[in-house]
């Protein structure tokens, strides 16, 4: 189909709220390529760019797929339009299922068939693959399949995108958030039936892992690595990890040579972000594969990595011819995560990690802002993004008080007395056989609004930024 591909002077990119959006819209549009930003809502913080040349609203691919496929469709049709990027899992699930329709549309398809996309998103499979291409992998089982219960373990959906295209219990046309990564206390034996009634699946179990996160990222075409880089996460939204929002480039041999090997394994096509966790004996384990690009992006570019400019060149030529000039030890910060972290440093306690002083967290946080002042949202050449990401987080935290407040008051005046001491153990968002005070919870959460406030990087990060579990970051 190369030869149906226009060269054309148009990219369309889904105006996701984190801050790789923005990444891709400065990185294009300073090629002087027009820039579609398309998203489901008006105030996304990519459409304040002035790298964004036209804003499209796009239905919710999270509730209506089909609509969402049709509107990608319109737009590759244009004559102009030569590629599209995947921002999001659902992005990346609508275009590898459609992937010949888009071909036949004219754009460049530099992302993975269904069942390459597949193999990634099926968390079991994913592992068995990695383990024949020679990665070390945790422990991994389906839950039903787990009879000691004596070791510390995790448990995290089987799907990282709950699509029916992969199982009929999933939703239709549209997709569904994974449940939250479960801790299982060592000796319990839990419900596994509630666990699966909650999750929708079986999910699989995994043991558990202590140790930094690091990502290995790489743009493969035609079954050839095209470029790749390296991320360690210096700091994630919660100390006892989430999300990262301090991260750091890094050139460990040993790194790539595990990403490169699963890619190889699952014959890849496009951009991939491949999560280990390197424990105390210095063994990097597979933690999850990013089918997309990035959330933290930026730190990519920064480094010398243009990625956005590598999949524009390989949709519309099929070659590349921007030079890559990888400097490890570029670091970037993402602001708002920043004062996410220090908020837990301060009220959270963490049953699983030691929670550090909030005095050098601090200290730290400082020095890093002098010795690597770069950021993810910020850029002084294009400050719109930044700012309408703090209006929306601002209002979205406001708005969540305001009723947590209203909530607490009408409780009081029903039950004439303060907050209760009972205890929850809900499925879905914790271990049921482990109890925590309800009003714990929610002296540490009003912050957390402000870390998932118009975040949509993947479904899977959602559901994971307020997560307990320090196995329980994504990129």
């Amino acid at each position: 189909m190369r030869n149906q591909v226009r060269s054309g002077g148009s990219v369309v990119v889904p105006a996701v709220n984190a801050a790789h959006a923005a990444t891709v819209l400065r990185s294009l549009g300073r090629r002087g390529v027009h820039t579609i930003a398309i998203s489901e809502t008006d105030d996304t913080p990519a459409f304040w760019s002035r790298y964004c040349d036209e804003r499209v609203r796009v239905p919710d691919p999270k509730t209506d797929a089909d609509g969402y496929r049709d509107a990608l469709l319109a737009l590759a049709r244009r004559d102009a339009v030569a590629a599209i990027v995947p921002m999001r899992e659902t992005d990346q699930f609508v275009l590898s299922k459609y992937r010949d329709e888009f071909a036949a549309a004219g754009v460049g398809t530099v992302w993975p068939t269904m069942p390459q996309l597949r193999a990634v998103h099926d968390r079991f499979e994913l592992f068995a693959a990695a383990e024949r291409a020679g990665v070390p992998v945790p422990e991994t089982q389906l839950l039903t399949d787990v009879e000691d219960w004596d070791r510390e373990r995790i448990v995290k959906g089987r799907w990282a995108l709950l699509a029916h295209d992969y199982d009929d219990r999933f939703p239709v046309n549209g997709f569904a958030s994974p449940a939250k990564t479960i801790f299982l206390e060592p000796g319990e034996e839990p419900d596994v039936d509630a666990i699966v009634d909650a999750m929708g699946h079986v999910p699989i179990a995994q043991g558990f892992v202590d140790g930094v996160e690091y990502c290995m990222r790489a743009l493969y075409h035609d079954g050839q690595p095209v470029a790749t880089s390296q991320k360690r996460l210096v700091r994630g939204y919660k100390y006892s990890r989430g999300p990262s929002i301090y991260h750091e480039a890094v050139d460990i041999p040993e790194l790539e040579r595990l990403g490169l090997a699963l890619l190889d394994e699952l014959d890849w096509e496009g951009m991939a972000s491949v999560g280990f966790l390197r424990d105390s004996d210095g063994t990097f384990k597979l933690l999850e594969v990013n089918p997309r690009f990035p959330a933290s992006l930026p730190m990519d570019v920064h480094a010398g990595v243009d990625y956005p400019g590598l999949y524009w060149e390989l949709s519309t030529t099929g070659e590349t011819s921007t030079p890559v000039d990888y400097r490890p030890g570029t670091a970037t910060h993402l602001l708002r995560g920043e004062l996410v972290h220090l908020h837990s440093v301060l009220t959270e306690p963490n049953p699983l990690v030691d929670r550090p002083s909030a005095l050098r967290t601090a200290a730290s946080m400082a020095a890093s802002f002098v010795t690597h002042p770069r950021f993810d949202h910020l850029d002084p050449r294009d400050p719109g993004p930044f700012l309408r990401d703090v209006v929306n987080a601002t209002k979205s935290a406001t708005k969540s008080i305001l009723e947590k407040v209203t909530r607490r008051g009408g409780a009081r005046t029903e039950t004439g007395s303060g907050p209760s001491d009972r205890t929850s153990t809900a499925v879905s968002s914790d271990d049921p056989a482990v109890t925590r005070s309800t009003t714990a919870d929610s002296a540490t959460t009003d912050l957390d609004d402000v870390a998932t406030a118009g975040t949509t990087e993947t479904t899977e990060e959602q559901a994971d930024q307020t997560n307990d579990d320090p196995r329980a970051a994504t990129d």
